[in-house]
């Protein structure tokens, strides 16, 4: 699996990593493979994990939001490596 630029990540992405860890891969080692932190992996196995009823968890994120989000992080990126 490789690694999509921050911010990048589609959500069949996500599902892949997510599949990994459920059929027995470490968190920390797939989220070492794709330039992650561990606690991003939970992140997403949380959000994709149906609940008690079969509806995904979280709530819907527009495109608009996803690209606020994606920016917000460069920017702070950014400003640290001043």
């Amino acid at each position: 699996m490789q690694k999509i630029p921050k911010g990048g990540f589609m959500a069949e992405f996500k599902q892949q990593a997510v599949q990994r860890i459920g059929n027995g891969h470490s968190v920390t080692v797939v989220a070492r493979e794709l330039g992650e932190t561990p606690q991003t992996l939970r992140n997403w196995a949380k959000a994709l994990a149906p609940d008690e009823l079969g509806a995904l968890k979280g709530k819907p994120v527009t495109a608009d939001q996803m690209e606020m989000s994606r920016l917000r992080a460069e920017n702070k990126r950014l400003s640290l490596e001043l």
